[in-house]
């Protein structure tokens, strides 16, 4: 996510964030209170919400902010999107075929399966290619919202703590100079929050079965395990790995609406596209059908976004300008590993966890190391001060489970189980029900395991 020039940030007051207070509030409360009206009118509310934004502060600001209003769009909003729906193409034209029984002892190993390729194709290539069959093999059951949730909190998130291509805060560090093995230092804390997480859906699971499983379906002729559509499999480990190889490549840039554009950025986009077109164009129709793929998922969330990219602008913005900025009093007070990581976890649920991630990254850095080189200053860091790089890092990463937008899986995943039909719970339906008392034990608990003083 772009940010706004430092001054500019320095100057806006928190009154800036009421549009995206507004956004967060209309995602979580419109679904509950007029469910037809939003599914009808949900486009123009988050244009409502982004104009709310972008007007006032062009007005007010004028050309710098439209600048950088245009640049929110065109370099962060676009390749997001690209990136998101090149992932959903791909991964709609897998079907995996076979007789799933969704049984506790199944769902566990399935969730445990795709908690570790998340690390490995990233929690939005995995939560793409798993949470169709997982739904299919769970189609009989009565109560299946929380099967999702801890889809969501495993899959879509935790997973993906262990490389830099399993989740962009970790991808944007390795860019910054930290080692691409150094992840694996977050195994321990991953695998509590794994063993904790899969240990409770097991037995919630368990315990749901017992009252359903004379509701399981006669068993019919087994079908053997086969992926149709598999050549797409090798399309989808394409992404990340053109992620990493473009990421290390300098070629320049270009300028175009008075943006910068790295061209190995553009590139990088470019291949997403050819590998989408490629996905779509050579996998027979039939693959789709049995997978009742749409488009609409992939369009809900490129407009949800577009409201959500805009409108958190001054919100990151503010936060960008440190102790320059309306939150300076908060940011005062980060001294120690579990302050920052429950600050950079906090706001990475509610804000775009990778420039949140940076932005501590950063703060971090000019604390302990000021006026050295960004990639010296890291290895330092590493070398003397490790805690607080696992802490900013564990943050970005876990709590991105604590919101649906805390990580852009997490609103496909619920977006696809609407469509199916499945009654996920509302935006704070999801955080006080399952985020705040699954998740933040099991946070309060790491901290005093790996971030106590």
């Amino acid at each position: 996510m772009a940010q706004l020039d430092n001054s500019l940030g320095s100057s806006l007051s928190l009154f800036w964030t009421i549009p995206f207070v507004g956004m967060l509030l209309s995602i979580a409360l419109f679904p509950l209170l007029s469910p037809r009206f939003w599914h009808h009118h949900f486009g123009k509310i988050s244009l409502f919400w982004a104009l709310s934004t972008s007007i006032p502060l062009i007005y007010l600001y004028g050309s710098s902010a439209l600048h950088e209003i245009i640049h929110v769009l065109v370099a962060e909003y676009l390749p997001f999107v690209i990136l998101l729906g090149s992932l959903y193409v791909i991964s709609g034209n897998i079907y995996i075929q076979g007789t799933f029984s969704g049984t506790p002892l199944f769902n566990t190993i399935y969730l445990s399966i795709g908690t570790c390729l998340a690390s490995l194709m990233g929690t939005t290539g995995a939560s793409m290619v798993l949470i169709r069959p997982f739904l299919r093999a769970n189609a009989w059951r009565k109560n299946r919202v929380y099967q999702l949730v801890f889809f969501i909190f495993l899959v879509s998130n935790i997973g993906g703590s262990l490389t830099p291509l399993g989740d962009p805060p970790l991808y944007l560090g390795y860019l910054k100079g930290v080692p691409f093995f150094w992840t694996l230092n977050l195994f321990l804390p991953a695998l509590i929050c794994y063993l904790s997480l899969i240990t409770i859906f097991y037995f919630l699971d368990k315990r749901y079965y017992e009252e359903e499983k004379h509701n399981r379906p006669n068993s019919k002729e087994n079908e053997k395990l086969k992926i149709h559509g598999i050549h797409n499999v090798f399309l989808l480990l394409a992404v990340p790995a053109t992620i990493l190889i473009t990421g290390n490549l300098k070629l320049g840039e270009v300028t175009l609406l008075g943006i910068h554009f790295r061209i190995q950025e553009v590139l990088r986009d470019l291949i997403f596209l050819l590998l989408a077109g490629i996905s779509y164009f050579t996998t027979p129709s039939v693959v789709r059908l049995k997978n009742e793929f749409t488009f609409f998922p992939i369009k809900e969330v490129a407009i949800l976004f577009f409201g959500i990219f805009v409108s958190m602008v001054p919100a990151l913005s503010i936060l960008q300008a440190g102790e320059k900025g309306a939150l300076r009093s908060i940011i005062g007070l980060l001294k120690e590993p579990s302050h920052y990581f429950w600050i950079t976890g906090i706001l990475s649920a509610f804000l775009d966890n990778a420039p949140t991630y940076l932005t501590f990254l950063s703060s971090c850095l000019g604390k302990f190391y000021a006026g050295i080189p960004e990639k010296e200053a890291i290895l330092l860091l590493i070398e003397s001060k490790p805690k607080f790089l696992l802490a900013i890092s564990c943050g970005a990463v876990f709590f991105g489970a604590v919101t649906y937008i805390g990580n852009a899986p997490n609103f496909m995943v619920r977006s696809i189980a609407e469509e199916k039909g499945i009654a996920m719970p509302s935006f704070f339906g999801f955080l006080l029900k399952y985020s705040l008392p699954f998740l933040f034990p099991i946070f309060a608990l790491i901290t005093l395991i790996f971030f106590r003083s």
